[in-house]
C-alpha cells in the first residue's frame, strides 16, 4: 500500500506543478490590460511579460532535464518549485514593469525545471497500464489549465485584482514541495550526463537578441545600427549553436534526429501553432478588452468557445489516433486553425465580440485536434532512447514560437496601429485638426493602451472622433496579424502533411511491467 500511495502522491504533485505552470501562462494573458495600467507599462512592456517567461522556459528545458538525470529529478523538481514560487510572489509585489519581467523570467527558469522533470517523475513511478493511466490524467490535466486559464484569470483579476494571478502559486508551490520532499521517491539517470554549456548559451542569447530586436525594432528604427547588429548576433550565435551541437558527442539538442523528416514536420507544426494562435491570444485579448471595452471576467467568458473546444476535442483526437495517422491529424488541426485564423480577420469599428466566434470555434477544434497527436508523435519518430530529448525538443519549438511569434507579430501590429488610426483621425469629419494638435499624445495613448484615458478629457465631440478613430485602427491592425498568423498556421498544415510520413515513425513498445 505504501508504494501505491507513493507513486500516486507522485501523480499529484507533478499534476498540481503542472497545473499551476500551464494555468500561469494563459491567466496572464486576460490580466496584461490591468498590469498595463497598474505599471503604467509601454506595448513593449507587455509584450515582455509573455515573452519573458517563454523565453527562459524554453532556453532551459533541455538543460534541466540533463540536471534531473545528474543530480536526482525529485531534488531538481523541488528547487524547480521553489524558483516558480518565490518569483510569482515577486511577480505579485511588482512596482514596475521592469521588475515584473525579471520576475517573471524567473518563472520561465522554474517552470523549465518543472516540466522537464515531470514526465521523467511519472514515467518511473508507473509501469504496465498504470502508467497510461497517469499519463491520461497528465493529459487532462493539462487540456483543463489550459480551458479554465482565461476564465480563472478573469475571475481573480477582476475579483481581487491581478496581482492574486501570481500569489495563488505561492501557497499552491509550498504544499506541492513538501508533497515532493516527503513523498516522491528519488530517482537518476545512472549513465552520466553533462551539461552542453556552449548550446545552452549560444541558444539562449540568440533567442533573447532577436525577440529584443523584433520588439525594439519600431521604436530604434528596423535600419539602425542596434537592431541590424541584434539580428546579426542573434544569426551568429545560432550558427554556432547548430555547428556547436554537430560537434558534440553529449549536444543539448540532437540535431540528428532531424534526419528523420517527420521529427522536422513535428517540430514545425509545434512552433506553428504556437506562433500563430497561441501568440494570437494577446492580441486578441487586447481586442476584446481594450478596444471593446470588455472586463478581464468578461473576456475570459467571451474565450470559452475556443477553450472549451479545445478540451472537449482532445480526447478525442487522442483515440482517433489509433486510427488516423498524425500526419492528417497534424495537417487537418492545422488546416482549422489557419481558417479560424482567416474568418477572425474581419473585424471592424462597430464589430462586436461575435464577429470572432466563428474564428474561435473553428480554431477551438484544431487546437484540440493538434495538442494530443504532438505530444505523442514528438516521441514517436525517435528511438525510445531519445524519447526524452524529441518531448524536451517539441516542447522547445512550443515555447520558441510563441515568445518569436508575440514579438514578431507584435512589430507589425504596433507599426500599423499609430499609423492606422492616426489615418483614420485624419480621414473624419474634424479630426485633422485633433490629430495636429495633439499627435504626439495621441501616439503615445496608443502606444500605451491609454487611449480611453486621454480621450475622457477631450470635449464629447473630439472624444467620440478619436475614439472611433482608435477602434477603427485597432481592428484594421490586428486584421493584418490574424491574416499573418493564418499563413503561419498554414505552412504548419502543409509541413505536416508533407513531412510526417508514416515510414518515420518507431514501432512502439509496451513498457515492461515490474
Amino acid at each position: 500500500m505504501a508504494a501505491l500511495d507513493r507513486k500516486w502522491w507522485t501523480l499529484i504533485a507533478v499534476c498540481t506543478a503542472t497545473f499551476m505552470l500551464l494555468l500561469d501562462i494563459t491567466v496572464v494573458n486576460v490580466a496584461l490590460p490591468n498590469i498595463q495600467s497598474a505599471l503604467h507599462s509601454s506595448f513593449s512592456d507587455i509584450q515582455w511579460v509573455v515573452d519573458a517567461y517563454s523565453l527562459t522556459l524554453a532556453a532551459f528545458l533541455l538543460t534541466a532535464g540533463v540536471f534531473g538525470d545528474m543530480f536526482g529529478r525529485r531534488e531538481v523538481f523541488a528547487v524547480g518549485l521553489g524558483v516558480f514560487s518565490v518569483s510569482s510572489l515577486i511577480c505579485g509585489l511588482a512596482n514596475s514593469s521592469l521588475m515584473l519581467n525579471l520576475a517573471r523570467a524567473a518563472q520561465g527558469v522554474g517552470g523549465a525545471i518543472m516540466f522537464a522533470t515531470s514526465l521523467a517523475l511519472i514515467a518511473g513511478a508507473f509501469s504496465g497500464r498504470e502508467r497510461g493511466t497517469a499519463f491520461g490524467i497528465y493529459g487532462a490535466v493539462l487540456g483543463g489549465a489550459v480551458a479554465v486559464g482565461p476564465l480563472v484569470g478573469g475571475a481573480i483579476t477582476t475579483g481581487i485584482g491581478w496581482r492574486w494571478i501570481f500569489f495563488i502559486n505561492v501557497p499552491i508551490g509550498a504544499v506541492a514541495i513538501i508533497i515532493t520532499l516527503t513523498k516522491i521517491q528519488e530517482s537518476r539517470d545512472p549513465n552520466k550526463r553533462r551539461v552542453d554549456w556552449i548550446g545552452f548559451v549560444t541558444f539562449s542569447a540568440s533567442l533573447f537578441l532577436l525577440v529584443f530586436a523584433l520588439i525594439r525594432g519600431n521604436d530604434d528604427g528596423w535600419s539602425s545600427s542596434l537592431i541590424v547588429g541584434l539580428l546579426v548576433a542573434a544569426i551568429a550565435l545560432m550558427v554556432i549553436f547548430v555547428v556547436a551541437e554537430i560537434k558534440q558527442s553529449e549536444p543539448m539538442l540532437d540535431l540528428h534526429l532531424f534526419k528523420r523528416p517527420a521529427m522536422t514536420g513535428v517540430s514545425l507544426a509545434a512552433f506553428a501553432i504556437s506562433a500563430s494562435i497561441f501568440a494570437m491570444f494577446l492580441y486578441l485579448t487586447l481586442y476584446i478588452q481594450d478596444d471593446l471595452g470588455y472586463s478581464p471576467l468578461a473576456a475570459g467568458v467571451r474565450f470559452l468557445p475556443l477553450t472549451a473546444l479545445a478540451f472537449i476535442v482532445a480526447p478525442i483526437a487522442g483515440k482517433l489516433t489509433v486510427h488516423v495517422h498524425a500526419r492528417y491529424m497534424l495537417g487537418v488541426g492545422l488546416l482549422f486553425i489557419a481558417a479560424g485564423l482567416f474568418v477572425m480577420s474581419f473585424t471592424h469599428a462597430n464589430s462586436t465580440w461575435t464577429v470572432l466566434l466563428p474564428g474561435f470555434i473553428l480554431a477551438g477544434v484544431g487546437i484540440g485536434a493538434v495538442n494530443p497527436v504532438l505530444a505523442s508523435a514528438a516521441i514517436s519518430v525517435v528511438p525510445p532512447e531519445r524519447s526524452g530529448m524529441a518531448s524536451g525538443a517539441n516542447s522547445t519549438f512550443r515555447q520558441v514560437g510563441i515568445a518569436t511569434g508575440i514579438a514578431g507579430l507584435g512589430s507589425v501590429f504596433q507599426s500599423q496601429l499609430v499609423k492606422k488610426t492616426v489615418a483614420a483621425l485624419r480621414a473624419a469629419h474634424g479630426g485633422a485638426a485633433i490629430a495636429s494638435r495633439g499627435g504626439a499624445q495621441l501616439r503615445s495613448a496608443v502606444l500605451g493602451g491609454d487611449v480611453r484615458q486621454v480621450a475622457a478629457t477631450m470635449p464629447a465631440s473630439a472624444r467620440s472622433i478619436v475614439l472611433h478613430a482608435y477602434r477603427t485602427g485597432f481592428s484594421s491592425s490586428l486584421n493584418l496579424i490574424v491574416v499573418i498568423a493564418a499563413i503561419i498556421a498554414l505552412v504548419g498544415s502543409v509541413g505536416a502533411f508533407v513531412l510526417v510520413r508514416q515510414r518515420d515513425f518507431v514501432p512502439s513498445v509496451a513498457p515492461p511491467s515490474h
